[in-house]
């Protein structure tokens, strides 16, 4: 009635491990695509940086610092 394989199969060890190898790899293709969606964080924005330049450096005069 709809089935297609035995459940003696279904139910082998190797079947088991192969089950377990699927669902960890789609969480880590999950994962990389959710990472891939968000915006990138730098480590260096959280921190606070002492050696900024107090002017600017630019060719405009009033650029912001």
């Amino acid at each position: 009635m709809g089935v297609l394989l035995p459940d003696s199969l279904l139910r082998n060890d190797v079947v088991a491990v192969l089950a377990a190898f699927v669902a960890i790899n789609t969480i880590v293709y999950v994962t990389l695509a959710v990472a891939k969606i968000l915006p990138k964080l730098y480590v260096r924005d959280w921190l606070s940086t002492r050696n900024r330049r107090s002017e600017t450096r630019s060719i405009d005069p009033d650029a912001p610092v």
